[in-house]
């Protein structure tokens, strides 16, 4: 059972991603077409629920191919830090929170899939 319902949330993230992949481009597109720019580049430190080499390689992918945001590097946890993070350039990042909002979103959606767990369970 817990099989089918990872197959579940595998195809349910493919398919927000590839959803995802033209309306970010489109949002791109607009804002260059048209007079005036809307961009607010920024950088963000995101730390990551991703454990496994997989989910954290997926991630990365995952916002890198998104129009808009790419994967700069990422961080080792250390004694300081516990967890690694991922630093993201983002085009449209008017506000910290959101980017992060947004980052969280994608990792949530990609963790069920690779996890098969619920969002709660995370």
């Amino acid at each position: 059972m817990r099989r089918i319902q990872q197959a579940r949330y595998a195809v349910q993230f493919l398919l927000w991603l590839a959803w995802q992949v033209p309306l970010q481009a489109w949002k791109i597109a607009r804002d260059v077409l048209t007079p005036g720019l809307f961009i607010s580049p920024s950088i963000i430190e995101f730390p990551l629920r991703a454990r496994t080499p997989l989910e954290i390689a997926a991630i990365e992918s995952a916002i890198t191919i998104t129009p808009g945001t790419l994967t700069l590097g990422i961080a080792e946890a250390d004694d300081e830090q516990h967890t690694k993070s991922l630093f993201v350039h983002f085009l449209y990042a008017h506000t910290h929170d959101g980017a992060i909002a947004e980052l969280e979103d994608m990792e949530s959606r990609l963790l069920r899939a690779t996890r098969g767990c619920s969002k709660e369970e995370l």
